[in-house]
């Protein structure tokens, strides 16, 4: 059996399992809202939340949870007492159980958290740009 090819979100969504589908359908949402002019693509297989050409965060649903990307330092820093709960890895994940209710207000705020962090990254590049053409 082939593996359905995934190119947009909806596919990805559709190819999970009713329960997780479930889940990050809601997590979509709130994302969408939390950002409403990003535009979804599929990177790496699973779906990414981008402004102006770069990706803020990614999506993915696995057996028993489902993870938002990256994180940061500085983001689990903001956000430690309620990242408590969760599951971090070294490599910028965050893992929240499907068996859990969603944290609606928490994915809100690193969402909009993501987004300040991509326009910083973004303006630091352009003023690193500009100096070295000097």
């Amino acid at each position: 059996m082939t593996k359905a090819r995934i190119n947009s979100v909806n596919d990805y969504l559709a190819a999970q399992p009713k329960a997780t589908r479930v889940v990050l359908t809601r997590v979509r949402g709130i994302v969408r809202k939390a950002i409403p002019n990003a535009e979804e693509a599929i990177a790496y297989g699973i779906p990414a939340f981008k402004l102006n050409g770069r990706v803020v965060l990614y999506l993915a649903g696995w057996k028993a949870h489902y993870s938002l990307y990256p994180s940061s330092r500085a983001l689990e820093q903001a956000f430690r007492d309620e990242l408590a709960p969760y599951e971090l890895s070294n490599k910028g994940t965050i893992r929240f159980a499907l068996s859990e209710p969603v944290p609606v207000k928490l994915i809100e705020r690193i969402a909009k958290f993501r987004v300040k962090e991509s326009v910083e990254r973004a303006k630091a590049a352009k003023t690193a740009t500009s100096r070295s053409a000097r």
